[in-house]
């Protein structure tokens, strides 16, 4: 089975499914041309350790890597941050200040969340890419600079030129290799590889004497959940499980929302106009919806005893198999555990 590892700074890149390796594989590859890369991918999949990749792979490893959040920045300061700017050039610009492309040379200049880019922004890093030369703001006077342009985005960008909202002509300056990196539910097999990795670390930076691995409802919800925060977000919710876990033994309770909680604050509805204002001081709880056992009870009681009944029937039917019982009532595991404790039936399930 193929595995590969590579240090970067303080993070490693992990995996063995083959559409990961595969991606991981191209990216190595074109790390020794000295030509722009496109690094896609959705949030929290690794596309900044895939540029820090690129750069260590290549000629220019022993360089700087310069690294620029283009969306972390107001669109007036974007062009100052990559091109630099002499003194007086704008008010507040007390003394020159070198650019990210100047800061760059000989190096690579990594340019995360690249679609936010203004257009006029855009312009003038294609003119940078096409000729080597950037002029900073205020000066008339264009200076060389050998950087390679490595970028990252979670769009996708032929839809923005399409839209007008991207140049065509950067886009192929940029795009000479894509590297697109998959989503952790396209890689199952790297889940479990990957939580084990962030625990084991976890655990010992909290002081454990050793790592006690997963418990079977953990490994369930792990390999369950579809993890739209991709490695990020499973990153975080193992070192929370972890950090939280008293009981000793494997770790075996994992939760995937932090913001859950019955006190949780309920989104705000809109003032009617025939309903006048009540003081901020007025707190209001929404009623719990519990099942009568026995007797006259409304509308909602009846339905929250129903609703009770049938998922222990279901659980039941399906010998307590989450993902059966889950299956057969139509719906994901997720909504499944969230019923389960909401009518208190978390110590009758099994995974």
């Amino acid at each position: 089975m193929r595995q590969m590892l590579a240090m970067e700074r303080t993070s490693q890149v992990i995996g063995q499914s083959g559409a990961f390796l595969d991606a991981l594989e191209r990216a190595s590859r074109a790390a020794a041309l000295d030509r722009p890369v496109l690094v896609i991918g959705e949030r929290g999949t690794g596309k900044e350790l895939v540029a820090e990749r690129l750069h260590r792979l290549s000629p220019r490893w022993d360089h700087p890597l310069v690294i620029m959040n283009c969306a972390a920045l107001p669109e007036t300061l974007i062009e100052a941050e990559l091109f630099g700017h002499e003194a007086g050039a704008f008010t507040g610009a007390t003394k020159a200040r070198v650019g990210r492309f100047e800061e760059a040379d000989g190096g690579t200049l990594f340019l995360d969340e690249l679609g936010t880019l203004s257009m006029g922004a855009q312009e003038r890093l294609l003119r940078a890419v096409e000729y080597g030369e950037v002029t900073r703001i205020g000066s008339s006077r264009p200076m060389r600079v050998d950087v390679r342009i490595v970028a990252a985005t979670n769009e996708h960008l032929p839809d923005k030129v399409d839209a007008h909202e991207f140049r065509a002509d950067l886009l192929d300056r940029l795009s000479f290799e894509v590297v697109t990196l998959p989503p952790l539910r396209a890689r199952v097999g790297d889940i479990l590889v990957l939580a084990e990795h962030f625990g084991r670390r976890m655990a010992s930076e909290i002081g454990w004497d050793e790592w006690p691995g997963f418990g079977p409802t953990a490994l369930d919800v792990l390999t369950n959940h579809r993890w739209p925060g991709n490695v990020r977000e499973l990153r975080n919710v193992v070192e929370r499980a972890i950090y939280r876990w008293e009981r000793g033994g494997a770790v075996d309770h994992i939760e995937i929302d932090p913001f859950e909680s019955p006190y949780r604050p309920r989104r705000a509805k809109p003032a009617s106009a025939a309903q006048p204002s009540e003081p901020d001081d007025v707190i209001h709880e929404e009623d719990p919806v519990v099942a009568c056992d026995a007797g006259p009870s409304d509308f909602k009681s009846r339905v929250a005893r129903f609703e009770r009944e049938l998922l222990s029937r279901a659980l039941s039917e399906n010998r307590f198999n989450q993902r059966a019982t889950a299956d057969a009532l139509g719906l994901s595991y997720d909504q499944l555990r969230h019923a389960l404790r909401r009518h208190e039936l978390t110590g009758t399930e099994n995974s």
